[in-house]
């Protein structure tokens, strides 16, 4: 076999595994974006009669949520350099996942330890029931508009990227 067409065949093979791992990084991603948020958590707070248990439940789900879109999230942006190089910065897809990226990281790394912080000055008290109810309620509503936000992106990228192939 010569040596152009063996480097042939490993771009087309090459190319048909990122476009795999792309299509199950996205697919993990939203999917997990989606199930948790419009299934999982409405769910919870609908099955379990004790909503401290049922947020605490719900907090949990979301934080690995956030830790898979991570993964997820940085595998797509290695795939593109790795695939595109210098390029990949000039694609949507790109740009749509560090934009999603940022958002996970501002709920899990900023929003949510100050949910956090606010439920732990109450406690054992409920934090609905405390003095800090309407702080609460207010970063809960921005975690839940920035995860909605998420979410919406995460359907922009699987329009982008998951693809049917011609036949």
């Amino acid at each position: 076999m010569a040596g152009s067409q063996k480097g042939r065949l490993l771009k087309i093979f090459s190319s048909r595994v990122f476009d795999a791992v792309q299509a199950i990084a996205v697919t993990l991603w939203v999917g997990t974006l989606w199930s948790t948020g419009a299934l999982v958590a409405p769910a919870l707070f609908r099955l379990i009669s004790d909503r401290v248990l049922a947020g605490n439940v719900a907090g949990y789900l979301f934080g690995a949520t956030a830790l898979i879109g991570l993964a997820c999230g940085s595998c797509l942006l290695v795939v593109r350099l790795v695939q595109d190089g210098a390029g990949a910065l000039r694609q949507p897809v790109f740009w749509l996942v560090v934009s999603m990226l940022v958002l996970v990281c501002a709920i899990q790394f900023g929003i949510q330890p100050v949910l956090a912080g606010l439920r732990q000055q109450v406690y054992p008290e409920p934090v609905m029931q405390s003095a800090v109810a309407n702080s609460f309620a207010t970063w809960h509503a921005v975690a839940g508009i920035s995860y909605l936000v998420v979410s919406m992106l995460g359907l922009g990228l699987v329009t982008l990227v998951v693809r049917p192939q011609p036949r």
